[in-house]
């Protein structure tokens, strides 16, 4: 069994060979379609170009760009060169984007150029300081810099053998414990933390995923989880690498064109966030598209009403519908099995899967230990120790209970996270920024239900004496320096907070307001 995921590219174009590994129907007219060879000639035809570039072992290659066959090429790619993947959200700010390339250190860049009607390094450039990027020694804006990243610097054609070579060498020094992925993740401070992850264990992830979800070569697998979520890349990228199913990625959610591309790539496998399925669900053309080819779906992040998976399973042809329980620390820790009725989907998020032990600690809170756990957080010892305990087991925050099987219920979330369309969001962050509009005295956020969304954020502010604002002011204000789902969508102003003898303010009676 590979424990690289350059061991394991290598050994996919030899098992699976001429049989599709990448489908990306929207990369341009006529879209793009490799088999697993040509993916492993690509992925080595990108580390040479990196290693050319100067890109190392222990290097950081930072990855801001949509879901697409670019992304898979340079993360594999880097991977094989022995540096460790930093991959950035697409929904980031360039301010957002800035602090997580900065402190990975990160020597290498692959950037979307215009996407979504964003210019992303433009945005990048005008919030970095005089000195903040000076580490960045290579830059490439995707799609437009692609072919020149391959071709540039000193290679000629006479040269281009042993520049191969070189990258296939460098691929197999690649050892197990080397870092693979950093994944950044705001914490309950608001200040995001590295969380970094091994080739072993993340492999270890992505086949425990695959094998839950009989994952096989005759699959064929829409990711519209973004790669930059561990989810996307370890149990969308690696685990089709693994079992050999195809890939299609799909770069931004649209229900319409899902069930296009549903339909045209006869896709097997489609996880999301509960909302996707609503979404489809809902949609007026969808009695129109034939989805019969769906066998597949995986969701969670979100409580999942047991007429949802009902209706997945009737009107969606949804053979099996599974939910499952994770954090980028831990990336999917319990799991549902094919065969679990809906009502076990409905009210639990699995059984431990990949390896992992579940027990449920002080107040509830969720435990987990087991080998494919984050390595820890970057340049974060005490975040670190505080996170794992002596033991080896990882403090979630999250509240739940076991059932006799061992089934596992979330029931709360000790910290103030929420989840607005299957993103985490951390209100301190949020906090954090309404702290520097001019005007708010204090403020204090927390996720209120909403339909569509599962939760969004409402924000109580406290303006200062003298000052008057709007609600239109504070959220252009956040427009500009949050992610969309970071985004509060509603404000109420207050005199004052509610709060405890020690001057905590009290969110649990926040949220229990009628």
């Amino acid at each position: 069994m590979e424990l690289t995921i350059p061991a394991a590219v290598a050994r996919a174009a030899r098992d699976f060979g001429d049989a599709e590994a990448l489908a990306d129907p929207l990369a341009g007219p006529g879209g793009l379609r490799l088999s697993y060879r040509d993916l492993g000639e690509r992925v080595t035809a990108v580390t040479g170009a990196l290693i050319d570039a100067g890109v190392g072992p222990g290097d950081r290659v930072a990855l801001w760009a949509p879901n697409g066959w670019h992304w898979v090429l340079a993360a594999l790619g880097s991977l094989g060169a022995g540096a460790a993947l930093v991959p950035v959200s697409t929904r980031f700010t360039g301010s957002e984007a800035l602090d997580v390339i900065g402190r990975s250190g990160a020597r290498a860049l692959f950037v979307a150029g215009d996407f979504l009607g964003v210019d992303r390094l433009g945005a990048l450039m005008r919030a970095a300081g005089p000195d903040d990027l000076d580490r960045l020694e290579l830059v490439v804006r995707v799609p437009q810099e692609w072919d020149a990243f391959l071709q540039a610097g000193p290679r000629a054609q006479a040269r281009k053998g042993a520049l191969l070579a070189e990258a296939r060498r460098r691929a197999a020094e690649v050892r197990p414990g080397d870092v693979s992925d950093i994944m950044f993740t705001s914490g309950t401070t608001g200040r995001s933390k590295g969380a970094m992850t091994s080739h072993e264990r993340s492999l270890g992830v992505a086949r425990a995923w695959a094998d839950c979800a009989r994952l096989s070569p005759g699959d064929r697998y829409l990711v519209v989880n973004p790669f930059f979520h561990t989810f996307g890349f370890k149990a969308g990228i690696l685990a089709c690498l693994v079992s050999g199913a195809t890939l299609v990625p799909q770069p931004v959610f649209d229900a319409g064109e899902a069930m296009r591309l549903v339909e045209a790539e006869r896709i097997t496998v489609l996880p999301g966030a509960p909302t996707i399925y609503q979404m489809i669900l809902d949609h007026p053309e969808r009695a129109t598209r034939d989805l019969s080819s769906l066998r597949l779906a995986v969701t969670g992040a979100a409580d999942v009403p047991v007429a949802l998976v009902e209706r997945m399973r009737r009107e969606l042809s949804f053979e099996t519908v599974l939910t499952a329980y994770g954090l980028t620390e831990a990336v999917v820790a319990t799991m549902c099995r094919p065969g679990d009725p809906p009502e076990v989907v409905s009210a639990t998020s699995g059984r431990a899967a990949a390896g992992f032990e579940v027990k449920i600690g002080r107040s509830d809170e969720i435990l987990l230990r087991g080998p494919n756990l984050m390595l820890g957080y970057l340049d974060a010892p005490e975040a670190t120790k505080a996170a794992i305990d002596g033991d080896g087991w990882l403090h979630t925050g999250d509240a739940g209970r076991l059932d006799a099987d061992g089934y596992l219920a979330i029931t709360g979330r000790l910290k103030d996270m929420y989840i607005c369309g299957g993103f985490n969001v951390y209100p301190a962050e949020v906090e954090q920024v309404l702290a520097r509009l001019d005007g708010v005295a204090e403020s204090a956020v927390i996720g209120v239900a909403e339909p569509r969304l599962g939760e969004v954020g409402k924000a109580f502010v406290v303006a200062r004496p003298g000052f008057v604002l709007t609600e239109d002011d504070v959220l252009a204000f956040c427009r500009e320096r949050l992610a969309n789902y970071k985004m509060p969508r509603r404000v109420e102003f207050r005199d004052t907070l509610p709060r405890n003898p020690s001057g905590k303010v009290l969110k649990r009676q926040l949220r229990e307001e009628p």
